[in-house]
């Protein structure tokens, strides 16, 4: 007979109302007798008839779902304690472990707060039961003032918004960043067991950088260059912008010191109609929707490039296809959404 354990539920249930009528009726007159007739093991059968014996045919029905276990042992109010401990504070924080909250690192709070010492695979079913669930972490740098930030957001963003409206300017954010071919990691690759795959690189420090600009309408300006960051590559390129976008532009930047050099508010001052600077508080880059750009740049460098020349290339081809709606995107993030007009 096939095997009792491929059977369904109700043909399991079927097979031991059979089995224990057998027995009943005499047709089968031992354990080792039925093994034989239904194929089934002799400890089954003996189970089968001594649960017949005690609970009579509710005794043989099929339990589905889970078995009944202990209930939980953390309560309500310590689980609102750990959770409350979790979302305010980091494993460093409370000198138990790194900045992530791991399984690992979630075992701790709940033996030292609860007296419950759990494995990290029972700490990883019972955060995903409450719905805590494996999350990539935003970064946050140790310098940034979380009050300045909440001010450029309630006041002086809307205010910048509201004098490019009345003047019928556009609003830019800008930023500078740096790529070099082995920016990115090769990732993995397939290879025997035992046999290191490996990838050549080049020896040389390639480096080219690039100064870009978005608008919340999609709009993309950009330069890529192999020379310094210096006030006169800044201000060149937001004049090359002003006179693209054909209205004044509000340019939004970090605090990077060559937005704030000498020689930069010197050009600004004398160039006040088409082009105005504000800058963000500092250590801030999350509010900036031009960073998601410079991320998504840096892949640019995977396959890395041999030459200066031809990293310069391929990232200027990557930029040209950021097409608008591609651009829009960047700003759909959850902590730049607010700058969409």
């Amino acid at each position: 007979m096939e095997n009792a354990r491929r059977l369904s539920p109700a043909e399991r249930e079927v097979l031991r109302l059979r089995v224990v009528a057998a027995l009943e009726s005499g047709r089968v007159e031992s354990y080792r007798q039925a093994t034989g007739v239904f194929g089934v093991s002799e400890r089954s059968v003996g189970t089968w008839w001594r649960a017949y014996l005690r609970e009579g045919c509710e005794g043989l029905a099929v339990r589905q779902g889970r078995r009944p276990g202990p209930a939980e042992l953390i309560g309500d109010e310590e689980r609102g304690t750990l959770f409350a401990a979790m979302a305010d504070y980091t494993p460093e924080e409370l000198l138990i472990g790194g900045p992530l909250w791991t399984r690992q690192a979630v075992v701790e709070p709940i033996r030292l707060v609860v007296g419950v010492v759990m494995t990290e695979q029972g700490v990883g079913l019972w955060l995903r039961r409450h719905g805590l669930t494996p999350q990539r972490p935003a970064r946050n740098t140790y310098g940034q003032r979380p009050a300045a930030v909440r001010a450029w957001l309630d006041e002086q963003y809307p205010a910048i918004e509201t004098r490019a409206k009345a003047e019928g300017a556009v609003i830019a954010w800008v930023d500078q960043c740096g790529l070099r071919p082995d920016a990115a990691g090769p990732g993995r690759s397939r290879a025997t067991k035992g046999r290191t795959p490996v990838v050549r690189v080049t020896g040389k420090r390639l480096r080219v950088n690039v100064m870009s600009a978005v608008a919340p309408r999609g709009a993309l300006w950009f330069t890529v260059f192999t020379g310094r960051f210096t006030a006169p590559v800044f201000t060149t390129f937001l004049d090359r912008v002003a006179r693209q976008a054909g209205r004044k532009v509000h340019v939004i930047a970090d605090r990077h010191p060559v937005h704030r050099s000498k020689a930069a508010r010197t050009w600004l001052e004398a160039n006040v109609n088409p082009v105005e600077l504000h800058l963000m508080p500092a250590y801030s880059p999350e509010p900036n929707p031009d960073e998601l750009l410079n991320t998504a740049s840096n892949a640019t460098s995977t396959p890395p490039a041999h030459t200066a020349d031809r990293l310069a290339q391929r990232t200027r081809r990557f930029l040209h296809r950021r097409r608008p709606h591609i651009v829009l995107g960047y700003f759909q993030t959850r902590h730049v959404r607010y700058a969409i007009v």
